[in-house]
């Protein structure tokens, strides 16, 4: 199973169009290989890379989707994913771009291919998420991007 974006390669810059700087809209997705039995599919982008200060986890959860169902095989720019939208750290439903108050910050985009369909209402945090995936995964994938505000084109 893999998850790519044509509009930048595996460990490749992030446009500043999906940023806080640019349109702040979800990068295109494409996603392959999902397993045949998977009866959902679960998207959670994450920023591992933020001060402890200013968050004390270190992570910033950008975009939480779950619930996908398995034969989606892309997320167009600027398009909510069929499924249910968790909520991010800004607080909100749906995707949040990248904004690093500091340096250059790595983005996960984590896809789970999982064997069941989780019994959560929309806007579930990552983490209630990720305790309802236990048990449920059948394969899962991660793709990464970066952006330091002032380097995106």
């Amino acid at each position: 199973m893999k998850v790519k974006s044509p509009a930048f390669k595996e460990g490749g810059i992030i446009p500043s169009r999906y940023t806080c700087e640019g349109k702040n809209i979800n990068p295109p997705l494409e996603i392959k290989d999902v397993p045949p039995t998977a009866k959902s599919l679960v998207l959670i982008m994450d920023d591992p890379d933020v001060p402890k200060k200013l968050r004390p986890s270190g992570i910033y959860d950008h975009w939480i989707v779950f619930n996908i169902p398995p034969h989606i095989n892309k997320i167009d720019e600027q398009a909510s994913p069929f499924g249910a939208q968790g909520r991010n750290s800004s607080g909100q439903n749906g995707y949040t771009g990248p904004c690093p108050p500091d340096r250059e910050h790595r983005y996960f985009f984590k896809l789970y291919a999982l064997d069941d369909i989780l019994d959560l209402p929309e806007g579930s945090t990552k983490k209630e998420v990720e305790e309802a995936m236990e048990g449920h995964i059948m394969m899962q994938y991660e793709f990464i991007g970066r952006y330091e505000k002032g380097q995106g084109y």
